[in-house]
């Protein structure tokens, strides 16, 4: 098997909601759009964000736990300086995020927030200026 991630699929409660705050607040667009099914957005080159509407999932994949508290998961997006995390957690708190947090310098020295989208699904917004930082951002020239 190869190390590589192609899809990440998040199981959503509300498909609506989820390609408000994706495709119309956050200006992302969608590769492939099935009211009440599916949304997937390309993240990567070969990347795609899957937004699956839960019940959709469950009939697949099985029963989800639910319970109190974040998901016990991120998604991270890098980003090539701390100005850049804050207009970023700005664009998330405009698109109509439920929670967002003030970015802070981090120990590691980077610099980093987090947004929730409708699904409390947890985005890590990183200013990570290590070797492994700077090499997940686009080429810049």
């Amino acid at each position: 098997m190869q190390q590589r991630i192609s899809f990440i699929t998040l199981a959503v409660r509300d498909l609506d909601a989820s390609r408000a705050f994706y495709l119309d607040g956050l200006g992302w667009s969608a590769e492939l759009d099935v009211p009440g099914e599916v949304i997937m957005i390309r993240a990567g080159q070969h990347l795609i964000l899957s937004l699956w509407r839960a019940e959709e999932f469950e009939a697949e994949v099985g029963p989800i736990v639910r319970g109190v508290g974040v998901p016990p998961i991120t998604l991270a997006h890098n980003v090539a300086s701390p100005d850049e995390v804050d207009a970023v957690l700005e664009t998330a708190r405009e698109a109509g995020s439920p929670d967002v947090s003030a970015a802070a310098s981090r120990a590691w020295g980077g610099y980093t927030g987090y947004f929730a989208d409708p699904d409390g699904f947890r985005w890590e917004i990183a200013y990570n200026p290590g070797e492994i930082g700077l090499s997940v951002l686009p080429d810049q020239g």
